[in-house]
């Protein structure tokens, strides 16, 4: 049997679609050991029974100034060290890196170790720490055929790996667990801890939207019990079962991260997207949504316009052209991008 070592953290984008191989890579004969260090991604790794988890050293590059990045090359370092000693341990045939700060010390001690690996970039721009990882990868997979052909040395076009549980959604439990009403039922996410400008957008909007069911996913700890009066308004803090959400909706707002809205592409949902603004980022969501818009698979609607009024606007009119988009998205080639990054693992592997 063959081991493979999975990286990647920070946010639940870096993991998510590394876990939408575990399955096609066991059938494959991969023994899964993931390294990561002690947040989301342990988090959620953690509940896989058959993958084998190692925490690391790390530390998050903040982008404001922070004494906290002095730490960075002790951290980085000593994750080396510790990945090495993982390494010695369980002889791994090859690296799958998802990319974040986490990834990095785990694709260096790889390369010294002389580990073939794999990286996976989700983002029309590439990540600081990704830029970093694509000099010691052997092949670069790319979510964005248009990323992808500006790094014709390494970098392969696959689209990203989607779980197959969102093809799997069942409208019917969302349905019958709000008793929603025979209406356009819109989902509202803003990622896993929710985003305060979209659910204040969305609370100050409901007295325009009563047509609509509401299904909105506010984050954890954000629910307001003040807004239980509004019937067809539904908050939920977080959930295990997107897919029966997505299955349940006419149309979906939410922000421009690369695993979310690829998944709604997919699935042919159509999407208002909000992406985060680049003083709140690097602007990799901002890339993201154009490109999507360009395409035809969804509107933007940016932050600094968002208002309960441009809000109930774009909702009409997605609704109105909804079926435009649907049918743009139905008819898109999409690579089985799951397929295509275990053969190529599977090509590299010692």
């Amino acid at each position: 049997m063959k081991t493979i070592i999975i990286t990647g953290g920070g946010t639940a984008g870096h993991v998510t679609p590394a876990l939408a191989l575990v399955d096609t890579l066991q059938k494959n004969g991969y023994n899964i050991h993931y390294i990561g260090g002690n947040g989301i991604e342990k988090e959620i790794v953690t509940n896989y029974k058959n993958i084998t988890y190692h925490e690391i050293s790390c530390e998050k590059l903040r982008r404001s100034l922070s004494l906290k990045n002095l730490l960075i090359p002790f951290k980085v370092i000593k994750g080396i060290c510790q990945t090495k000693k993982i390494i010695k341990e369980i002889k791994p045939n090859v690296i799958f890196s998802k990319g974040g700060f986490v990834a990095l010390p785990v694709v260096i001690a790889g390369h010294q170790k002389h580990i073939p690996i794999i990286g996976h970039e989700s983002d029309m721009s590439m990540g600081l720490a990704n830029k970093i990882i694509y000099k010691y990868c052997d092949k670069m997979c790319f979510s964005f055929e248009k990323t992808a052909q500006d790094y014709t040395k390494k970098g392969i076009y696959t689209s990203s790996p989607i779980r197959k549980e969102i093809f799997m959604g069942n409208k019917n439990k969302i349905i019958d667990k709000y008793h929603l009403q025979d209406r356009p039922t819109i989902l509202i996410f803003g990622g896993s801890l929710g985003a305060r400008a979209i659910n204040e957008a969305v609370r100050n909007s409901l007295n325009d939207l009563s047509k609509y069911n509401i299904l909105h996913i506010v984050g954890k700890n954000n629910i307001d019990k003040k807004y239980d009066n509004y019937k067809n308004y539904h908050q939920i803090d977080f959930t295990n079962n997107i897919q029966d959400y997505f299955a349940a909706s006419d149309i979906v707002i939410c922000r421009a991260g690369s695993n979310s809205i690829n998944e709604l592409l997919y699935i042919s949902k159509p999407m208002i997207l909000i992406p985060l603004p680049k003083g709140n980022s690097r602007g990799d969501q901002i890339d993201n949504a154009k490109y999507f818009e360009k395409m035809g698979y969804a509107k933007v609607l940016y932050q600094e316009n968002l208002s309960p009024k441009t809000l109930k606007e774009n909702i009409e009119e997605m609704y109105k052209y909804k079926q435009k988009y649907v049918e743009k998205m139905k008819n898109t080639p999409k690579p089985d991008a799951v397929k295509e990054i275990c053969n190529i693992i599977q090509n590299h592997s010692l």
